[in-house]
């Protein structure tokens, strides 16, 4: 087996010179983290910037491997690349060492690095605008550039660290901090989050745990925290949906239920849960939700007969003219 050495040598070799700063370049100056949880193993990397869809120029991930995080004047190969890297088995470090070797516009780069073990690198080129800088921690890194002050890494580093919750929860949490030290000196536009799994399983659809972005927004991380929140409820009904499916309806009842604590306003959620009642024939629960939907929107209704053609809901005719005349 070739040693790490040379197999950071080869690489290096095949890594081709990037050009100097061209003004073909995206200017993402923003704050990030990239950031590991050390009880799922998940990865996951958070940005906001006073720039149209940020995420598609800052935000990289690959499961099983690490994520990336390349702004200011950035960049965009050191994504692919740098996963690439440590896929091969070099440190966030050796891998950062390698593109930045090799481009000679390292000076206007901010970039970091993060592998599934948690290991981190990051750089601040000497030419990013002020202020500009970064802080590691246990399992994450964030940096900054372009700030109205120079207190947004430090504040980022602590709400990180000091937050509960998920990893989403507490890269929120960071870009909050950023946005309460002011932020991005020309103000907010979009943001985005990537979660993916620690573990590869093969199937790419099946190791993103959460790929949300803001495009363009005057307020880009509120609206990206309220997204989060969106999708886990979504999160809970998808698995309710297939406790459905298994035939297992009580588990389903409870995972329509949370989804209904963190969005519960949605008629969807509620439907599907109405519905996982009738099956279970909870009638006197089931009537009244779907009554107060059909009067905000009569294509439940007709929905409803449909589900039992397909064997969604298994109701006998009696009680489906019930649901009708609700």
């Amino acid at each position: 087996m070739k040693s790490l050495n040379f197999i950071f040598i080869l690489l290096l070799s095949q890594v081709v010179t990037s050009q100097v700063y061209k003004s073909s370049e995206p200017l993402a100056h923003t704050y990030s983290i990239v950031a590991r949880d050390s009880v799922t193993g998940n990865i996951g990397v958070a940005v906001q910037s006073h720039w149209f869809s940020v995420g598609s120029v800052v935000t990289y991930g690959k499961a099983g491997v690490g994520v990336v995080a390349t702004q200011s004047f950035v960049n965009p190969s050191y994504g692919p690349k740098g996963l690439a890297l440590m896929e091969q088995g070099l440190s966030p470090q050796q891998a950062l060492d390698v593109l930045l070797a090799n481009d000679t516009g390292e000076m206007f780069r901010q970039v970091a690095f993060l592998n599934t073990k948690g290991e981190v690198s990051t750089h601040t080129g000497s030419s990013c605008i002020e202020a500009a800088g970064h802080r590691q921690g246990k399992n994450f890194s964030v940096q900054a550039n372009m700030m109205l002050n120079n207190t947004v890494w430090d504040a980022m580093a602590n709400a990180f660290e000091k937050t509960n919750g998920d990893l989403s929860d507490r890269m929120i949490a960071a870009l909050k901090a950023a946005q309460g030290e002011k932020g991005d000196i020309r103000g907010s536009q979009s943001a985005a989050i990537l979660i993916v799994k620690d573990k590869a399983s093969g199937n790419s659809w099946e190791d993103i745990v959460m790929d949300l972005r803001v495009e363009d927004h005057a307020n880009p991380v509120a609206e990206l925290e309220r997204l989060v929140k969106v999708q886990k409820a979504y999160d809970f009904m998808n698995n309710g949906d297939l406790a459905m499916e298994l035939g297992d309806t009580k588990e389903a009842e409870n995972l329509y239920l949370e989804a209904q604590k963190l969005f519960p306003d949605n008629l969807e959620m509620k439907y599907w849960h109405a519905i996982n009642l009738l099956n279970n024939r909870e009638f006197n629960k089931a009537f009244p939700i779907l009554k107060s939907i059909f009067v905000q929107d009569k294509n439940w209704k007709t929905l409803t007969k449909r589900l039992v053609k397909s064997g969604l809901l298994t109701i006998d005719d009696e009680k489906l003219t019930e649901v009708m005349q609700l």
